[in-house]
């Protein structure tokens, strides 16, 4: 495995849809107004791929400093429900922590020229929505703030993949900023946090066994953990809804109702682990793509993935139908 293949692999870029499919949809909604540009659009694209790398290793540096996976690592082996390790390349000695600096920077190196490209064409906007995000990024894991241990590490990833991205994507490609991004941001947002806030119900007692303090640990009691199920994953649905009532959405950004039994789902499945009920671990076929499924079972972590997976797919078919709609309003209509 080349260099570039063994950081990319360490970057979790199998991860990279959650900040490209936003970046998608910014790109197709800001290709219906008369300043969009394409060329622009796909060096933001590939400057945010390269930002969202950088902050996935700097993630994993910072929670090597607290060995927050050995903790994990250890709880699995107690037979505790816990996610294992992320970053066995440092663990397994396949690379250093000096490696792994030298990476974070080239990676932010990349994201900063494209981004310095993109400021001549588009100004300061871009800039402070850029420094905006490198902050909340680095401070998710980093001090002093280590806002992803102390209960804002969801907030922080959906404001960050929600309405930072879709806003700096929808200048970079078309120089304006509306209410229709506005929304959609929001909206895509949300269901954002739902895959990490529905990751750390789930995985609430390491969590607190290894000290971090999720959003979901600071609700304690279960009925608020439930009710901001319900937040995430509906909310986004009355956000188009009255967006489309308002005058400010097209008709058309109705069409993400077809994914609402997802998110109805969710909530039922999250009810049911929260309060100690067993779903069946079978997948429909509404509910997309799930992976080496069997492998899950096998490794016992299928009540986890079943959940995690539904998430993704929910945002990602969310996003994808809002893709559709607006490229054919685009260029079509």
């Amino acid at each position: 495995m080349n260099k570039v293949a063994f950081w990319l692999k360490n970057a979790r870029s199998i991860a990279l849809p959650q900040s490209v499919l936003p970046a998608a949809l910014a790109i197709a909604v800001a290709a219906k107004h008369e300043g969009f540009s394409l060329w622009l659009a796909l060096l933001a694209l590939v400057g945010i791929i390269a930002a969202h790398l950088a902050m996935n290793l700097a993630d994993d540096y910072f929670d090597f400093q607290t060995k927050t996976g050995e903790h994990r690592q250890e709880m699995a082996s107690e037979g505790i429900r816990a996610r294992i390790a992320k970053y066995d390349y440092l663990t397994s000695g396949k690379a250093t922590i000096g490696q792994l600096r030298t990476a974070i920077v080239l990676f932010l190196l990349v994201a900063a020229v494209l981004g310095a490209v993109v400021f001549v064409f588009r100004g300061m906007p871009v800039v402070y929505i850029a420094l905006a995000t490198l902050f909340l990024g680095i401070e998710y894991s980093g001090k002093p703030l280590q806002l992803g241990y102390h209960g804002w590490g969801e907030w922080v990833i959906g404001i960050i993949f929600g309405p930072l991205l879709m806003a700096g994507m929808h200048i970079a490609a078309s120089g304006v900023f509306t209410q229709e991004v506005l929304l959609t941001s929001i909206a895509v947002g949300l269901l954002v946090i739902n895959i990490v806030y529905s990751h750390a119900v789930l995985d609430e007692p390491a969590d607190e066994k290894c000290g971090k303090m999720t959003f979901s640990r600071l609700l304690k009691s279960k009925p608020a953990k439930l009710a901001f199920s319900y937040i995430f994953n509906l909310l986004p649905f009355v956000i188009v809804l009255g967006g489309v009532l308002a005058g400010i959405l097209h008709w058309a950004y109705c069409f993400v109702l077809l994914v609402l039994p997802m998110a109805i789902y969710l909530v039922y499945s999250l009810t049911s682990f929260v309060y100690g009920r067993e779903i069946s671990l079978q997948p429909k076929k509404w509910m997309g793509p799930m992976g080496n499924w069997d492998g899950y079972c096998k490794a016992g972590i299928g009540w986890f993935m079943i959940r995690w997976l539904v998430c993704r797919n929910l945002v990602t078919f969310f996003s994808f139908i809002l893709i559709v709609v607006n490229v054919i309003l685009a260029f079509v209509i």
